[in-house]
């Protein structure tokens, strides 16, 4: 085997299911940057969503990776790179180069316990209470309990009263997407929580998380925008919880740090994702595991996914083959 080496990144499109609408606007499809290491015998792969809000894009991660010259180890990354989608895919890429490598699997490999199914929630898009309710019946009745509604800051009362009829026993937490920033907070989390809300998620700007530090919600609240990696935890102090997500941390090295000290610092811990393929959920499901909200949908909000996916049974993530066996990989 010769020293690792990046042997590809490339975007790859992926149609969505529908659209996917939040607060922000619509999306009917979505690019991943997809990384590919290796060492002359086996290869490992990585995907990354780009971070839209932040200005990335996936041609511009592609072109990092490709033009990227530095160390090929995941601890020398958090300092080599800056955190974001390019590093998350190579990051999951050279994790699954090393349990290739060793012939062990990545839970195995990170000292982890085996990972078990997982409950994930399943989003409902932004729009009329109508159509949420018609939404949320039908994802009630594919076996999801767990529904992460998207709100706009106008009109969320009625919206998840609509849910909540479509799904009387569903669990449900909402995403405010920051657009709570000119609302009564305290009033609007007290409004949901009657209607069965159990976590609100970011409702105010990214930058202005200060403003919470003396919100007393009768939810708790949960950091996303305003959260990426263990440098933001000293600022998040009116928040009761965090949203890991593997390309906001830059890959499953960091997000598993964070979960760690995040807790150890008292707060919740949930973990999402981005739009993407069952290549880029199947890391973020080790984080997840023990976590107490799980938005792990990205890939079943798609049209269609990669062979080997991760799969769903009665609302529950299992594992899938094509990230992280262990297996060899064939030769390049």
């Amino acid at each position: 085997m010769s020293a690792p080496r990046i042997i590809s990144a490339s975007v790859e499109r992926w149609p969505v299911a529908g659209a996917f609408v939040i607060s922000r606007g619509a999306k009917t499809w979505v690019d991943v940057v997809v990384c590919t290491v290796g060492d002359g015998v086996h290869v490992g792969r990585g995907e990354g969503t780009a971070i839209y809000y932040e200005g990335e894009s996936a041609e511009g991660c592609a072109a990092a990776l490709n033009a990227y010259d530095g160390p090929l180890d995941r601890l020398a990354l958090l300092s080599a790179m800056p955190r974001g989608a390019a590093r998350n895919a190579l990051d999951c890429a050279l994790w699954d180069l090393e349990a290739k490598q060793a012939g062990v699997p990545v839970w195995q490999l990170a000292g982890l316990a085996e990972p078990a199914p997982l409950q994930t929630a399943f989003t409902i898009s932004l729009g009329d209470p109508a159509q949420m309710q018609r939404d949320a019946r039908a994802a009630a009745l594919r076996g999801f309990a767990l529904l992460k509604c998207k709100l706009t800051g106008e009109g969320d009362r009625e919206r998840i009263a609509a849910v909540r009829a479509g799904a009387p026993d569903a669990r449900l937490i909402v995403d405010a997407n920051e657009s709570w920033h000119d609302l009564d907070i305290v009033a609007e989390a007290a409004a949901l929580a009657e209607l069965g809300v159990e976590m609100v998620e970011q409702p105010v700007r990214h930058g202005e998380e200060a403003r919470l530090s003396s919100v007393r919600a009768p939810l708790p609240l949960c950091a996303d925008e305003s959260c990426h990696t263990r440098a933001d935890l000293d600022r998040l102090g009116g928040f009761d919880a965090l949203n890991i997500k593997l390309d906001k941390a830059g890959g499953l090295t960091e997000a598993l740090a964070l979960a760690q000290e995040a807790r150890a610092r008292g707060f919740r811990v949930m973990v999402g994702c981005m739009l993407g393929t069952s290549l880029g959920i199947a890391p973020a499901a080790l984080v997840a595991q023990g976590a107490d909200w799980i938005d792990l949908d990205g890939a079943l909000l798609l049209a269609r996914d990669r062979p080997g996916a991760l799969a769903m049974r009665d609302g529950q993530l299992l594992p899938g083959s094509l990230w992280g066996g262990g297996r060899e990989a064939d030769a390049q």
